[in-house]
């Protein structure tokens, strides 16, 4: 069994410094570590369980297949929030047919970002007996 210490999503985007104001400035995403020097320099962010690096330059942006799913304690207030500094809304807070509760926004690159509220009652926090 692999035993993981750490888990990491590594976006190479377009513009580097587009990007570190988008998920520094507007989502508000925490600095983990920075290195490097000038426009590519890495930046890593904390996502709660795991990181998100932003580092490099691509010539092309990431693939639509890539999404990045963040938990948020309120849809809400994030649709709120983020609607405020201008973040794209991709499409606002709608509480899907499984019960979980979906915003979706995207990056500069257009990288979609699912923000996920999961409802008291929803089985991935409420289980009857435990």
């Amino acid at each position: 069994m692999v035993h993981v210490l750490s888990s990491r999503i590594l976006l190479r985007p377009t513009d580097p410094d587009r990007s570190r104001a988008f998920y520094g400035e507007q989502l508000g995403l925490a600095v983990h570590r920075e290195f490097g020097t000038g426009p590519e320099r890495g930046t890593v962010y904390f996502l709660g369980g795991g990181f998100l690096e932003v580092s490099g330059r691509s010539e092309t942006p990431p693939s639509p297949a890539l999404q990045v799913w963040l938990q948020v304690e309120d849809a809400a207030a994030a649709h709120e929030e983020l609607r405020a500094k201008g973040v794209e809304i991709v499409r606002p807070p709608v509480q899907e047919p499984w019960g979980l509760v979906e915003m979706w926004i995207a990056d500069p690159d257009g990288t979609r970002i699912v923000l996920v509220e999961v409802p008291a009652e929803h089985p991935l926090r409420y289980r009857p007996g435990i």
